[in-house]
């Protein structure tokens, strides 16, 4: 990105500077001075929950990912919510995103790439007329025809003042808490909400692991998930972006995927898409073996270690093509192993097989690692 920074974004950083005066000055000081009303309190949390979710289930998985299909009232919930989250309409913070994924970390083409900094990652890119922040709405043809976004953009600034400030000051007068209301329920959550999120482009690009691949500078982070409605487990997110989820593990903290399982249970959703655990798998050993060979090569080990990692990774090589010869093999059978059951159990114990093969492979570099940093530590 060239260094001449280009011109500030008025109206963006107008509103930033007020919301968060209004978010971080008047509402402690109200707080301090007057106090909010339980129903103020109940309100900022509801809305900050829902929109929170639609932006991680609705705007990120369902419509920029397509991971999952959804009916109609579920999509029109994540466009109201979403509003609330006030991160622009589902066309145009999807071309936006989709534009990340295919060039992320680039400096001149990524929207938001952790490269150029800290600070324009997680709010800089908003603030300046970056080219790269430009909205190219060739990369959302297939959301275009969608009568609830099209509603959406159409009519995106008169909801957000309806649902951000009319809502607030509508609900505050039921509860005798207007100026409450609307800071905590309008001025707080929102900036709180908003700041949650850009977490994604910040912190999730710098504080984490890479459990799944270091081809870009995603993480995975627990902690930031707790944040996040789920979204910090996002290294593995980048590396397989059309499953529904991004805590793949059922203890992993991701409100968004549940949301999606209890949607499909009650016919809402459809079409989940997940990675399969072999392919998951298969990714955490080749980062395994990546962190091996570069120990490998920064160090005067002996050639024992060599031929050890070496045969590891034939090995693994012929599971992952023992793998893809059952797929094709299943593929290749298609309606005939619908005709006839007995097939269909066959590849599935065989594709189960291999997978405790590679998980079996798994805790032996593990074990590999371990022995070798013991080594190390003992050499020094």
């Amino acid at each position: 990105m060239t260094m001449r920074k280009p011109p500030l974004a008025t109206a963006n950083v107008s509103f930033f500077v007020a919301a968060h005066v209004l978010a971080l000055v008047a509402a402690p000081l109200w707080g301090i001075l007057v106090g909010f009303s339980g129903w103020t309190w109940l309100t900022a949390g509801l809305i900050w929950l829902f929109s929170g979710l639609s932006i991680t289930a609705g705007y990120h998985r369902l419509w920029s990912h397509r991971s999952y299909r959804a009916a109609w009232p579920l999509k029109l919930f994540f466009v109201v919510f979403g509003t609330f989250a006030l991160q622009n309409s589902v066309l145009v913070w999807c071309a936006r995103h989709r534009v990340h994924h295919r060039f992320v970390d680039d400096s001149e083409r990524d929207p938001h790439s952790i490269r150029t900094g800290f600070w324009h990652a997680h709010i800089g890119w908003m603030l300046r007329h970056w080219s790269s922040s430009e909205v190219d709405f060739e990369q959302i043809w297939d959301l275009e025809r969608d009568p609830i976004l099209k509603w959406q953009h159409k009519h995106y600034w008169l909801l957000t003042w309806f649902l951000n400030l009319g809502v607030p000051v509508a609900l505050g007068f039921l509860a005798g808490d207007v100026i409450g209301m609307i800071l905590l329920a309008g001025a707080v959550r929102l900036v709180f909400s908003q700041h949650c999120t850009f977490f994604i482009n910040s912190l999730a690009h710098t504080w984490g692991k890479r459990h799944y691949s270091d081809d870009n500078s995603s993480r995975d982070n627990g902690w930031l998930a707790l944040l996040t409605w789920g979204e910090g487990y996002h290294n593995f997110h980048h590396a397989f972006q059309a499953d529904y989820r991004n805590g793949a593990h059922w203890w992993d903290f991701d409100p968004g995927k549940w949301l999606i399982a209890a949607s499909k249970a009650v016919g809402l959703a459809g079409g989940l898409k997940r990675t399969p655990t072999f392919k998951m798998r298969r990714a955490r050993v080749q980062m395994q073996f990546r962190k091996l060979e570069n120990q490998l090569a920064a160090s005067d080990s002996e050639e024992t270690w060599a031929r050890t990692i070496e045969r590891e990774y034939q090995q693994f090589r012929d599971t992952v093509a023992q793998w893809q010869a059952v797929q094709a093999e299943r593929v290749q059978a298609g309606s005939a192993a619908l005709r006839y059951r007995w097939q269909a159990p066959t590849f599935g114990k065989r594709l189960r097989q291999l997978e405790r093969h590679l998980k079996a492979q798994a805790g032996r570099l593990a074990s590999l690692q371990q022995d070798w940093q013991a080594g190390s530590r003992s050499a020094g």
